[in-house]
């Protein structure tokens, strides 16, 4: 473990995390290289400075104001870590939290109100265990290292709070590292699941949202560790199987009944298939307002999905925490072996 002073403190021991206190820098090439090659006037800190690697290039995963802070957020980090992937986690006896009745309160019904999944995540974990990585960047989706009966877990999580929680090209970058992270130290991984979308745009699909999502699905799918989801609200289309779906390999799949999965949003969906219905009607505004009804009522639930298998239970917010730790109990014994191969190919 490197030092931390005036740089980056660096463990390949812990599969690049890196970690930065606030006046530290990091670059390929310097300003004045820079400037004299490219004509560009930039400072050492606009340049790689801890802020910028922390929430705009995602290089830095933890930034600390100094030396001893960083070094303890080190060692709380490997707190979380086995030695190696053939060892267990240390189980540390924590405060267990049980104020799962709170979820139905912090996550509206309504799908349009925003709210902060870390406090879903903080109901649900051990008090105090959250330990989020990259906060900072790409903040449409959390991420960190929690204990759920005093065992490690990962934790992956939609925030409503930006982009609605929708996946880009960043998310699906810090998603998906953070899921093979996991894998590599056989860490269990709960995801908890809002999402409406794969973010739309020419900027997303100029920037590659095709290959960087598919990282998050390759992720998911090459993982072996056991894989329970959440889903807390909206659950639509290529996004909803992208976030540890039955079809990307989870093992347990739990909703809560407020739950809509669906290839769209109601409004988008009626838009569509009752384009013809709505044109034509005397009163399109009230012909729109009674599909967009009959859909929601049909298909804007959870229980169409159980019924083909895609959830194996609706479960009340309050059940949550017992939920998920009996999930990860029941599949301490899952079998974990991968066809024989030399490795899988990412889509890099």
């Amino acid at each position: 473990m490197g030092p931390c002073a005036g740089g980056a403190c660096y463990s390949p021991a812990i599969t690049d995390y890196i970690f930065m206190t606030d006046y530290a820098q990091m670059y390929i090439t310097g300003p004045a290289v820079v400037k004299s090659v490219t004509g560009e006037v930039i400072s050492s800190a606009d340049l790689g400075g801890a802020s910028v690697h922390s929430s705009t290039s995602g290089v830095a995963h933890f930034v600390y104001p100094d030396d001893l802070s960083c070094l303890n957020g080190v060692r709380q980090l490997l707190g979380y870590l086995p030695q190696s992937n053939e060892d267990l986690s240390l189980n540390v006896p924590g405060t267990p939290v049980d104020n799962s009745a709170s979820l139905a309160d912090i996550v509206p019904a309504d799908s349009k109100k925003a709210y902060d999944v870390r406090n879903v995540i903080n109901s649900i974990v051990d008090a105090g265990s959250f330990f989020e990585v990259q906060e900072a960047f790409a903040r449409n989706i959390v991420v960190g290292f929690a204990r759920l009966d005093g065992q490690s877990i990962g934790v992956i999580a939609n925030q409503a709070l930006f982009m609605a929680g929708s996946l880009e090209i960043n998310a699906s970058d810090k998603a998906s590292r953070f899921i093979r992270f996991c894998d590599c130290f056989d860490i269990p991984l709960l995801t908890l699941v809002d999402v409406p979308a794969f973010l739309p745009g020419s900027q997303q699909e100029h920037g590659g949202i095709i290959r960087h999502g598919a990282k998050l699905l390759y992720a998911y799918s090459e993982a072996t560790v056991p894989k329970v989801s959440l889903i807390m609200r909206k659950a639509y289309g290529g996004a909803y199987i992208a976030m540890n779906s039955k079809g990307t390999g989870a093992d347990v799949v739990y909703a809560w009944p407020i739950a809509e999965i669906a290839v769209m949003g109601g409004s988008g969906a009626v838009s569509i298939i009752g384009k013809k219905a709505i044109e034509a009607a005397e009163d399109p505004v009230a012909k729109r307002e009674e599909l967009l009804a009959e859909y929601n009522e049909k298909f804007m639930n959870p229980y169409i999905a159980a019924e083909h298998g895609y959830v194996d239970e609706v479960i009340l917010p309050s059940e949550t925490r017992s939920k998920i730790a009996e999930a990860f109990k029941m599949l301490e014994t899952k079998d974990r072996t991968l066809p024989l191969k030399k490795h899988g190919n990412i889509p890099l």
